[in-house]
């Protein structure tokens, strides 16, 4: 499995990638603005991830704008349904507007942090990843 991990947070980034490792190959960037290029590149490439995590704050494009960038890049290269990437959203907050316009854009699931890894496997689970 091919993943993306986008985290501002140092500490998390190191956390979320030694966890997620064990199911694949992860790919990590420190804010959306990164993630939204590697994403971007990968699709070019024809190199497609299977999972996005995307931390909702972070600086110069938050999550819910790279979800959206991830979204409309998928579409503009007519990516097939069967490529298109699950994207899990990873927050602090408690924000139900936040989480709306996350999964009206296509977000899968919707993580809450300090993330509990035996919910995650059961996210991954239910999203068919593992």
């Amino acid at each position: 499995m091919r993943i993306l991990i986008a985290e501002d947070d140092f500490l998390s980034r190191k956390t979320i990638s030694g966890y997620l490792s064990r199911y694949g190959e992860c790919d990590i960037t420190a804010d959306g603005m990164e993630a939204t290029f590697a994403f971007t590149s990968a699709v070019e490439s024809g190199e497609f991830y299977d999972l996005v995590c995307l931390d909702v704050m972070m600086p110069m494009v938050d999550g819910v704008q790279a979800l959206q960038i991830i979204r409309d890049t998928e579409e503009q290269h007519s990516v097939p349904e069967d490529k298109l990437c699950k994207v899990i959203m990873l927050t602090a907050l408690n924000d139900d507007r936040t989480q709306k316009k996350a999964i009206e854009i296509g977000c899968a699931e919707y993580v809450n942090k300090p993330i509990d890894y035996d919910k995650m496997d059961a996210v991954l689970k239910k999203i068919g990843l593992i």
